[in-house]
């Protein structure tokens, strides 16, 4: 079938495998063009499928010459409906890792559940034995606890006050004011259930109990902090308040670590362009603004340079692992410089949907959100058929 990208709103409701394929080999040229990193030879992904997490896979995989266990909550492909990026990021990446005789097995379903993780436990055990390296890097708006069955659903508002400012819509460039109401009663443990740190400690407490972190082990979680622009309806929101108790529990976590000398960190990362970030007003003007002063700067990151920069020169450089006052791995640190952002913060007060083009890179940020989806990739051919029912090679 031809493949188009079909937008609702700020979703995209079609992927393209090739333009997937394409994407995946990009990123794994680049991390091998930075050559070999002294890492973890077996890695769990625990959202392995897009963004950060797939790139953690890349880089486990292609730097370090890993085997890797990747968990996701993909859908596949049916006749003539395309399935979701992530499936179609994971078929490329697990072909390109058995090319080159590299160990890679998924497991797709939700990996809030008790039975996901049994899976994961099975197959770490039947295939690895233990994992020295587990990233969790989960992304989903709901979850359904595995105790309480209770449905969780995570909002993104501000904490006491109505936040009011601009944003842009990425489609039409259009500049407009945004009002966002304050969080309810029960919005803010909701979103902490959800997006906390709670799930990522039952993963390691699970994996402990049945002896499978090798001595040394490392788990890392991704988070982020960004501007003073944002914080109201990010940092100090009903997000914010989750990314806290996600710091804290890699606290808690290095605790119940110290017997067999392993540690959890989080690594505080860039602001990328993410489906998940396209729908957050004010992120998206942010970004546009961002990106054409890191651009100029010539500091700018994707998500694999991120990555590959975290691993290379934050948790495999060898010595001492680099936290801020918090205990925190920072690999946002060229996004924070001040110079950065105080251009951002002068800009951000002159942007109009008239001077946006040129003040902003809102086609660098259109382009990035359509290469989520596998579109707009160079080296592909848009008006060809494609094959729409690709699989996931480990998966049957």
């Amino acid at each position: 079938m031809i493949i188009e990208p079909r937008m609702r709103g700020f979703i995209c409701l079609t992927a393209h495998p090739d333009g997937a394929a394409q994407s995946v080999k990009k990123q794994i040229e680049y991390v091998k063009s930075k050559g070999a990193i002294d890492g973890a030879k077996k890695v769990l992904v625990i959202g392995a499928s897009t963004g950060f997490g797939l790139a953690s896979r890349i880089t486990s995989a292609f730097g370090s010459n890993a085997a890797t266990i990747g968990v996701f909550f993909e859908k596949p492909a049916a006749e003539g409906k395309t399935a979701s990026p992530g499936w179609y990021n994971s078929a490329a990446f697990e072909q390109e890792a058995h090319k080159a005789g590299l160990y890679a097995k998924s497991i797709n379903g939700d990996a809030f559940s008790k039975e996901i993780k049994q899976q994961t436990i099975d197959l770490i055990k039947a295939d690895l034995g233990q994992v020295d390296l587990i990233i969790y890097s989960l992304a989903s708006p709901v979850r359904q606890h595995p105790e309480t069955g209770v449905l969780h659903r995570s909002v993104l508002k501000p904490i006491g006050d109505v936040f009011s400012n601009k944003t842009v819509d990425f489609h039409t460039g259009k500049v407009s004011e945004v009002t966002i109401q304050p969080a309810q009663e029960g919005d803010i443990e909701n979103t902490v259930a959800v997006m906390g740190g709670e799930d990522w400690a039952m993963w390691i407490d699970a994996l402990k109990a049945e002896n499978l972190l090798a001595p040394g082990a490392l788990t890392v979680a991704y988070s982020y902090i960004g501007p003073a622009l944002t914080e109201a309806v990010y940092r100090k929101g009903t997000i914010g308040r989750a990314k806290d108790h996600l710091e804290a529990t890699a606290f808690e976590i290095s605790d119940k670590l110290a017997d067999i000398g392993g540690k959890a960190y989080v690594s505080v990362n860039k602001a990328l362009v993410t489906q998940a970030s396209s729908a957050i007003p004010v992120i998206p003007l942010y970004i546009s603004l961002l990106y054409k002063i890191m651009k100029e700067e010539g500091v700018h990151e994707g998500t694999i340079e991120q990555i590959q920069r975290l691993y290379a020169e934050r948790l495999y450089k060898g010595g001492e692992i680099l936290l801020d006052d918090k205990g925190r791995i920072r690999i946002d640190d060229w996004e924070m410089r001040d110079d950065i952002q105080a251009k951002v913060a002068a800009l951000w007060t002159e942007a109009t949907t008239e001077n946006l083009p040129e003040l902003g890179d809102l086609e660098g940020y259109r382009k990035d959100f359509y290469n989520l989806f596998g579109f707009d990739l160079e080296g592909v051919d848009y008006k060809a058929e494609a094959n729409e029912l690709v699989n996931v090679e480990s998966i049957k």
